[in-house]
This record gives C-alpha cells, sequence and structure tokens, in this order.
C-alpha cells in the first residue's frame, strides 16, 4: 500500500513558512524518511516528502542526493510535535558535489 509519508510524520501549519513536516513520535537520528525528489532526464519530480519540509540553516535533516533521487535523513534525534527542517538551495543537479 502506498503511503504518502512515514507514520511518524504529519502535514500542518508551519512558524517558518506555509505548511510544515511536524513529527508525530519521537524520530531516532540517522533515520531515512525516504525519498523527497526524483530525477528523470532534465525535470525534477518532487514527492509529498519533499514537498513539505521546509529550508533552516540550523536544520536537524539533511537531503541526501544520488543520481536518480534524493531522500530525507535526520541528522539529530527529532521528538514528537517538532518541525523537520533541511538546509536547501535550488541548484542545477549535475553540480551537486553530494551526489552519489
Amino acid at each position: 500500500m502506498y503511503l504518502p509519508l512515514p507514520d511518524c510524520l504529519t502535514i500542518k501549519e508551519s512558524g517558518i513558512h506555509g505548511l510544515g513536516l511536524f513529527a508525530t513520535k519521537t524520530i531516532m537520528v540517522g533515520k531515512d524518511l525516504g525519498i523527497t525528489h526524483h530525477f528523470i532526464l532534465d525535470e525534477v519530480i518532487r514527492t509529498p516528502l519533499g514537498g513539505f519540509y521546509n529550508h533552516s540553516y540550523e536544520a536537524n535533516c539533511y537531503t541526501e542526493v544520488y543520481k536518480s533521487h534524493a531522500r530525507l535523513v535526520t541528522k539529530k534525534t527529532i521528538q514528537e510535535g517538532e518541525e523537520l527542517t533541511a538546509f536547501y538551495k535550488m541548484f542545477p543537479l549535475d553540480k551537486c558535489s553530494t551526489t552519489k
């Protein structure tokens, strides 16, 4: 069965911008939350997971970028009710130094 978000996340109003991703229970450090973007030819297709996390310079997650997709991973333990954030910016995919 397809689920647009892991069961440990929900979408609600963010104090950062618009809507955001929030933990519904404690999420441990290093947890791979799933695919945020698919890269198909010159297109970037954002998944529901990729559409709702907000930017922060003090992020609690990071985006791990591969040739065909990107994944959201926690870089610290996230408490129930905490918003998930990642440091991100728009850049050409072929210039990404973290591509695997």
